[in-house]
């Protein structure tokens, strides 16, 4: 009866990536656990957008992107009290300590580079939602 509730209930993730591949993979892998709705944007204009219009249970946030950097985007979000409870998991190429330290300052729950393991990020996600039961 419990997998009936996560089934009917999925919890939504926003990506915000402007790599298609990369949102593919994490859709892909993501729905297939049956617990998670992924949507997409592609900027970080729209990120902040549907954030608004519809809040996302968790969101994975590339800092390199068009329009609005990760980093607005993340300090946005966090600053905003409607949204400032949702977990943001930074996924980028920047593997500078000066980026680790300016995401977690803005507000980001975890940090991970890429290329990245999919069983950790997939772990971090379920650990994150779950605990927000």
């Amino acid at each position: 009866m419990e997998n009936t509730a996560v089934l009917t209930n999925p919890k939504k993730i926003l990506i915000v990536d402007d790599e298609p591949v990369v949102f593919c993979i994490l859709k892909a892998c993501l729905e297939r656990k049956k617990s998670f709705r992924v949507c997409q944007a592609c900027d970080g204009e729209e990120a902040l957008r549907k954030t608004k219009e519809d809040p996302p249970d968790l969101i994975i946030l590339d800092l390199g992107l068009p329009k609005l950097s990760g980093i607005e985007v993340c300090k946005k979000i966090k600053m905003d009290e409607r949204s400032a409870n949702i977990p943001i998991i930074v996924l980028t190429g920047r593997t500078g300590d000066v980026d680790k330290v300016i995401s977690r300052v803005v507000g980001a729950n975890f940090y991970m580079t890429k290329p990245f393991e999919l069983q950790e990020l997939l772990k971090t996600i379920e650990n994150i939602l779950g605990s927000n039961q």
